[in-house]
C-alpha cells in the first residue's frame, strides 16, 4: 500500500457505507474520522456513529469479510482476539502485541483472511460490547547453539 492515502470503506452503526480516502498516520482527530470522500469532499464522522472502518484494496468488492473468525491458530505474531460489536456481531482478528501502537479511540486489527478485499481494520471502542484475548502468539524461541550441557552425565565413556 504505497499511496499517501489509503482507500477505506466506513460502515455506520445504521449500516450506512461511505467510501473515501484517510491518511494512514493520522486519521481520527478530535474524537472524528477524518475523510477524504469519492466526491472529493472531506468529511468528519463521530466515532460514535462508527461500527467499523475497512481498510480496503477496492472499492468495487465488497466490504463484508468471507471469513470472520480464524479456521486454525494464526501462524502471524500478535494478539489472537475476539471483538464482539454492539449489534452481537463477532470477529476475530490480529493485533500487534504493542502497546505503543494501540491508541485510546480504538483498536487496528488484521482480518483472519488478509488475501480477501478487507486488509486491516480499525474498530472504535465505542462500537464494541467486549474484547477477548485468545492467545499470544509470539516467535518460536531457539535455544543458542553453544556449549554442551555441563550438567549432562558422559554415557558409555565418550
Amino acid at each position: 500500500m504505497p499511496s499517501t492515502h489509503k482507500k477505506v470503506i466506513v460502515r455506520k452503526i445504521d449500516r450506512d457505507t461511505v467510501n473515501g480516502y484517510v491518511a494512514p498516520s493520522r486519521f481520527v482527530h478530535e474524537g472524528k474520522l477524518e475523510l477524504l470522500n469519492t466526491a472529493g469532499n472531506v468529511v468528519a464522522i463521530e466515532l460514535s456513529d462508527i461500527k467499523c472502518v475497512f481498510f480496503v484494496r477496492d472499492f468495487a468488492d465488497s466490504d463484508s469479510l468471507a471469513r470472520k473468525t480464524f479456521t486454525t491458530r494464526p501462524r502471524a505474531e500478535g494478539l489472537w482476539v475476539r471483538i464482539k460489536f454492539k449489534d452481537g456481531e463477532l470477529l476475530e482478528g490480529l493485533m500487534p502485541n504493542d502497546l505503543s501502537l494501540t491508541s485510546a479511540e480504538g483498536f487496528l486489527i488484521n482480518p483472519p483472511d488478509l488475501r480477501s478485499n478487507v486488509q486491516r481494520l480499525f474498530v472504535p471502542r465505542t462500537a464494541l460490547d467486549s474484547l477477548t484475548v485468545l492467545a499470544v502468539i509470539g516467535a518460536a524461541r531457539r535455544q543458542p547453539r553453544g556449549a554442551a550441557d555441563t550438567r549432562q552425565v558422559p554415557m558409555f565413556g565418550e
